[in-house]
């Protein structure tokens, strides 16, 4: 705090800027508080690495949408994509036994996907909704067509990947943690991750800044099926089978977690930290009504009431930022 007020902030400033960069951490912390207070089964060490396990898989494509939405796009097949690429990657292990081929295979189905929709959305300008929604119905389609509807079984040493361990902690769980590490530093450290933030606030800025906006935009595409092509083989191997209908609507599980976690739709605005928060935060809620036994259906609405209420706050935040803005211009020209 003294550092606030060492920059000229007053409390209430000081208190506002707080408020403004840490809030979700103080929601996952309340949460975390009262989820701890209604059933004490939440803090046994067994629940918490299964809610991280669980949370693995989403949270891996929810640092891809991230990205994603901070440069004013979004992905609607992360889904179906990875169902492709796990269903591939499975198959490449059945085929060869080989561990690194069938995650590189995984990874490359989840890059040449993610590519085709970026060559649609920038080189022949189709919405990033319309072009993403085309190839979540395509990859499912190509899923269900190479596995003839049929569950891939019998994995044998594929389930290392997401049932496995390395000095007591999941697989999963270190997995999830150097992604984060990764994301968190490419959009606060590097040019391309600077570049995303420009795209989102202004496209038209940043072209006028000299920005490759069609390469960056290639590169986040690029970034994302990477990570839609981890999230695949992982899943796969949590769930001990190739399913070509697995995953559904993951996609949207994902973003809701990137919402809540503070990136606004409008571009421009995300971190990896708070995409992680939101993540949490959704488990935790989705953990205390099953260990409370709310009922599965209850369970949906809530999620949809989160989803609601995340993108309100969102539109909300925006117009409130605008305001601010044009009164700070007004009065500068006053003075």
């Amino acid at each position: 705090m003294s550092e606030y007020r060492w920059r000229g902030y007053g409390l209430n400033e000081t208190w506002g800027v707080i408020k403004q960069k840490y809030s979700i951490f103080l929601v996952l912390l309340t949460l975390f508080v009262v989820c701890s207070s209604i059933n004490p089964n939440f803090l046994s060490v067994n629940n918490l690495s299964n809610i991280s396990r669980q949370l693995s898989v989403t949270t891996i494509l929810a640092f891809g949408e991230t990205i994603l939405i901070i440069s004013g796009m979004i992905d609607l097949s992360a889904g179906s994509v990875l169902a492709l690429s796990g269903v591939f990657a499975v198959s490449a292990f059945k085929a060869t036994g080989s561990l690194a081929l069938a995650f590189l295979v995984g990874v490359a189905t989840g890059v040449v996907c993610c590519l085709i929709n970026a060559l649609m959305i920038t080189n022949f300008r189709v919405p990033p909704f319309i072009a993403t929604l085309a190839m979540q119905t395509m990859a499912r389609g190509a899923a269900l067509l190479y596995t003839r509807g049929q569950n891939i079984l019998q994995l044998g040493r594929f389930v290392t990947f997401g049932q496995g361990s390395i000095g007591g902690v999941p697989t999963p769980i270190l997995f999830l943690a150097a992604i984060f590490a990764v994301t968190g530093y490419t959009l606060r450290h590097t040019r391309f991750g600077r570049s995303l933030y420009a795209i989102g606030g202004n496209e038209e800025a940043a072209v006028a800044a000299g920005i490759n906006v069609n390469r960056v935009k290639y590169k986040a595409f690029l970034f994302n099926g990477i990570l839609v092509g981890i999230a695949g083989v992982l899943f796969m191997s949590r769930v001990n089978a190739g399913l070509p209908n697995g995953a559904i609507n993951f996609e949207f599980q994902a973003l809701t977690a990137a919402i809540i976690g503070g990136t606004s739709f409008a571009g421009g605005i995300g971190t990896a930290a708070g995409t992680l928060a939101g993540a949490f935060i959704v488990g935790f809620l989705d953990n205390i009504m099953n260990l409370t036994g709310v009922d599965s259906y209850v369970q949906q609405i809530v999620r949809g009431a989160i989803i609601a209420l995340a993108v309100i706050y969102d539109i909300w935040a925006k117009v409130r930022r605008r305001t601010r803005s044009s009164l700070g211009n007004i009065e500068t020209k006053e003075k």
